[in-house]
């Protein structure tokens, strides 16, 4: 009150500069204020992590799309349509697409089969240094009838859905290769002549794949009660690696080990020396049965793994 007493003992005109003061630094203020309230989206947008950008909804209507085709055995027309699918989600988001055609015996004949092999442009002057995978076709059957909305369909729609977000950091783009393989499931039984087609085919030609330090091989990711369920044989690094990755984003209780080893499109990979980990949910009551339908999987499962490939590819593999 002393202070206030005083001011108004003073002359009016001694008070115009405190008051040109006062404005002035209520127009600096309003200035900051308004420059930061603008800078925010673009502040958020910087923090927002890849891992962060992966959609389990947008994976999941990729996963429909394939379910509606039916059974998509190799060979099949319901196949031929699900590979202008993926190659257009793709090219679409991004990447140049390839399809690596062969023939191969089997025990039902000669099977036409194709691998689609992803690449982003840039590429050409500096090779890729990790693979990520999936198998896209179903197992034949002719006593029912296999949609495969988790056996071939829920990996394949988070493959795509890593492609969009991928696709959308060029830098990360750039040291990462796609494929879908094709023929994975045996017509009899597994052996050194019968299933994982495309990928003991993809190996074979891919002279000796020195360039990968590794990769990772996505099956069967959609279940509603989801176990993520590494083989017993996982090179051992990279599954410490999934489990701290896991660990980071709160969800390391959907992932641990199977008790026993695992035939699947890692395979081929891993006996050329590339080391990849199979991430599956081997503990599926409705595998290779006409159950394996869309409503048995959930958005939400495949976005965990999803979520949890990303941290590890981008925090640590690539890093």
């Amino acid at each position: 009150m002393e202070i206030v007493g005083r001011l108004c003992q003073t002359p009016i005109q001694e008070h115009r500069p405190i008051v040109a003061f006062h404005r002035n630094a209520l127009q600096i203020a309003a200035i900051f204020c308004l420059v930061s309230l603008l800078g925010m989206p673009a502040l958020r947008a910087s923090q927002t992590k890849v891992w962060e950008e992966f959609s389990g909804e947008k994976a999941f209507a990729h996963v429909q799309r394939l379910v509606d085709f039916g059974p998509r055995p190799s060979g099949s027309e319901a196949i031929e349509k699900s590979r202008r699918y993926i190659e257009d989600q793709l090219r679409r988001s991004g990447w140049q697409v390839t399809r690596q055609a062969f023939t191969d015996d089997t025990p039902q004949g000669k099977v036409q089969f194709a691998n689609l092999i992803a690449q982003f442009p840039g590429q050409e002057n500096a090779a890729p240094l990790f693979l990520l995978c999936s198998h896209y076709d179903t197992k034949t059957f002719d006593a029912i009838k296999f949609v495969g909305a988790n056996d071939g369909g829920s990996s394949t729609g988070l493959l795509l859905e890593l492609a969009r977000v991928i696709g959308q950091h060029p830098n990360l783009a750039a040291k990462v290769e796609l494929v879908f393989f094709d023929g994975e499931e045996a017509y009899d039984h597994f052996s050194e002549t019968d299933g994982l087609y495309g990928s003991r085919y993809f190996a074979k030609h891919l002279g000796g794949g020195g360039q990968f330090r590794g990769g990772i091989l996505f099956d069967m990711v959609g279940d509603r009660s989801l176990d993520v369920t590494l083989p017993a044989d996982s090179p051992s690094e990279m599954a410490r690696d999934i489990f701290a990755a896991g660990e980071a984003l709160k969800l390391r209780s959907y992932f641990t080990y199977l008790d026993h080893e695992m035939i699947d499109d890692h395979s081929p990979l891993n006996a050329i020396g590339i080391p990849t980990i199979d991430l599956i949910d081997f503990d599926y009551p409705w595998w290779h049965t006409a159950g394996d339908t869309i409503d048995k999987i959930s958005a939400r499962s495949i976005q965990i793994v999803g979520s949890v490939a990303l941290y590890y590819l981008s925090e640590v593999a690539l890093k």
